[in-house]
């Protein structure tokens, strides 16, 4: 009688244990959606402009900067500009099915579809006082940045550089996935035609596109039509064909893919290195005034391993036959031992083609217009903005490629997203795929003590502040003072006429796309870590003996 009683009992003994430990974080949850909405109302109500976004905004909104200072008609494209925050309210929508994010995302393609161009790309930047306002802009704090020549120039073009043309459209493919809404469609097709149009028959992508050639710089020829591998521009219109294929399908997605996996191929250099862009005569050349014709360790690692990935995506040997010699090269150009600040470093930034040996980049004076870059053998005052060292791990790419090398084609390419076969995953593939990013989703349930640190970091009016934001000096006119000084030489910004970003000092708050970003994406992994967490059951009560 007595176990009968027991075991009559037990659900309401697991109901009540499980009712009280999942109490809190039930509770807590409901307090991380309330932060969560309260944080985005103000940011989509308060701060954007026409359902963009720059970077950071003095809290009364007076000043604001994407990369650099923009004008309040203006917004910035790239990351964690106006396409980051898209994504982010995706996230939320997706974790929360609350459609205020989604209607904030639809906001954020609505102000990037007014910005792509006729071509069907996008430039950094969208200004909604149009081409006038956007030309003096060029004319006044875009050329006197000193360190951002990209930016001293009036191109009327888009670019690839820092995923600006691939993640919008990335974005725009996610949001018309999300509901299958067909006003997205014409503005994706858009952008994929303006893809697969500006990709070069050898299979590398220029810098900007439609080409220009009018912006040489100090004797150096305008860089942007050159073949891009800087800031993964290659790498990332591939990965975006394939997503586009993955999801929608088009067999015509194929050849581009191919063709730029290929490119990695073809453009190794002897040596066994890559430089970060090539001339027209497939040679390793320069680009910005600082950026000298040379072989990269960073690139030779980042295309290595891209290689290895590509021949999991295809099987072809011919992806893993030259990473041995990107190894090699590695390994004898690494740093001299007093070079390396006590093992610090591994590599120098830039390696001479010709002669192998590492060469360092310096500038001298006060302002882009009397100052200048230029290069040596030496390794002292070198660049703040742009490392004259870097890590490179070898020994993970030696343990990659033993790895990879030794799987049989059929283990290799098993999850190849680009191989014929037929979809088995949960759902369809228009909702399966992750196509942020920027996203990085806990395998863990983030510590409530964390999720309560971020809500109450909120301030009054539901913002999460942040000090030591990149500014800049506002515009005052061209530099005038022509001393050929040291005193900048390691430092990101010039004389008081440079307009190039620098992290301000002082205990100034500011609110900030990125910090909004993060702390979003830290809710939203928690909601999303509660709600796949299954409570204590019954039969896991009894079969644990509790």
């Amino acid at each position: 009688m007595k176990y009968f009683t027991f075991f009559r009992a037990l659900p309401l003994i697991v109901f009540l244990f499980t009712t009280t430990v999942n109490a809190q974080p039930d509770k807590l949850a409901k307090e991380a959606e309330q932060a969560m909405l309260r944080a985005t109302k103000y940011m989509v109500e308060e701060v954007s402009t026409n359902g963009g976004y720059v970077w950071y905004y003095l809290p009364d909104l007076s000043r604001r900067w994407g990369e650099m200072e923009a004008y309040k008609t203006m917004i910035w494209t790239q990351d964690a500009g106006t396409v980051g925050m898209g994504h982010i309210f995706l996230d939320a929508y997706r974790a929360t099915g609350n459609e205020y994010y989604y209607q904030a995302a639809e906001k954020a393609a609505a102000a990037l579809i007014w910005g792509q161009s006729d071509a069907g790309g996008w430039n950094y930047m969208i200004d909604f006082a149009g081409d006038r306002s956007l030309k003096k802009w060029y004319s006044t704090i875009g050329k006197n940045g000193w360190r951002l020549e990209e930016f001293q120039h009036y191109y009327g073009n888009d670019t690839f550089d820092d995923d600006v043309t691939s993640n919008a459209a990335r974005f725009l493919l996610r949001i018309y996935l999300e509901k299958l809404d067909p006003k997205y469609k014409p503005a994706l097709d858009k952008a994929i035609n303006f893809i697969i149009k500006s990709q070069y028959p050898l299979g590398g992508w220029p810098q900007r596109y439609p080409l220009k050639y009018d912006f040489s710089k100090k004797g150096h020829p305008d860089y942007s039509s050159f073949y891009t591998f800087n800031d993964d521009v290659t790498w990332e219109n591939v990965n975006f064909l394939i997503q586009c294929y993955l999801t929608l399908g088009e067999e015509r997605f194929l050849d581009p893919i191919n063709r730029g996996m290929n490119f990695y191929v073809i453009s190794q250099h002897g040596s066994g290195g890559w430089g970060q862009q090539y001339n027209m005569a497939m040679e390793p050349t320069s680009a910005r005034t600082y950026e000298p014709a040379a072989l990269l360790p960073s690139t030779t690692f980042g295309n290595a391993m891209l290689l290895l990935r590509f021949y999991q995506y295809t099987g072809d040997l011919k992806y893993l036959a030259h990473v041995p010699d990107a190894i090699r090269w590695l390994e004898k150009s690494c740093l001299p031992e007093q070079m390396t600040e006590n093992g610090r470093y591994t590599h120098p930034t830039f390696i001479d083609v010709a002669s192998g040996k590492p060469v360092f980049v310096h500038r001298t004076g006060s302002n882009v217009n009397y100052g200048y870059y230029y290069v040596d053998s030496i390794d002292n005052k070198l660049l703040s903005h742009y490392g004259g060292k870097t890590i490179i791990n070898i020994e993970r790419l030696k343990e990659e490629y033993n790895r990879i090398s030794a799987l049989s084609t059929e283990e290799a390419t098993k999850n190849s997203p680009i191989k014929a076969g037929n979809f088995k995953e949960e759902g369809l593939p228009q909702n399966f795929y992750q196509l942020n990013r920027g996203t990085s989703f806990f395998t863990e349930l983030p510590a409530d003590t964390k999720v309560k640190q971020v809500i109450d970091a909120l301030d009054s009016h539901h913002r999460w502040l942040v000090k030591h934001a990149m500014v800049s000096n506002p515009y005052i006119g061209d530099g005038e003072n022509r001393t050929l000084t040291d005193e900048f030489a390691s430092v990101n910004a010039g004389d008081k006429t440079d307009t190039s970003p620098f992290r301000d000092p002082s205990d100034q708050l500011y609110i900030s796309t990125q910090e909004y970003a993060r702390n979003m994406t830290l809710l939203i992994n928690y909601l999303k870590s509660a709600k796949e967490k299954k409570p204590l059951g019954k039969k896991d009560m009894v079969a644990s003996g509790k």
